[in-house]
């Protein structure tokens, strides 16, 4: 398992921009902080709210919305959904 961190361009359904993004392969989702993503893509409302474990024990993280993003790495289009959590504390996290 490891984590790499690189500046990725992302284009959402009104916008682009520049994020740093974690690449955690230990990670089965991709996850967006909020505050990075609500000029560049709508927020889709889950059909159903997840409840995410963090590393405190019985701590966890409702998420509400995902977003679909396009992303370039060595100008190659690739897409996601991204669960939008709050208080992520880093732009962007993919899991790969």
């Amino acid at each position: 398992m490891s984590t790499l961190k690189f500046p990725l361009l992302y284009a959402g359904s009104k916008g682009e921009k520049h994020l740093y993004t974690l690449f955690d392969g230990g990670a089965n989702l991709s996850c967006v902080n909020p505050d990075n993503i609500e000029d560049i893509a709508v927020l889709e409302p889950l059909e159903r709210i997840r409840k995410l474990a963090t590393a405190s024990e019985g701590l966890f993280i409702e998420v509400k919305y995902a977003v679909r993003l396009d992303f370039y790495i060595n100008d190659v289009l690739l897409s996601d959904e991204f669960l939008v959590v709050p208080n992520l504390s880093y732009a962007s996290e993919m899991a790969y």
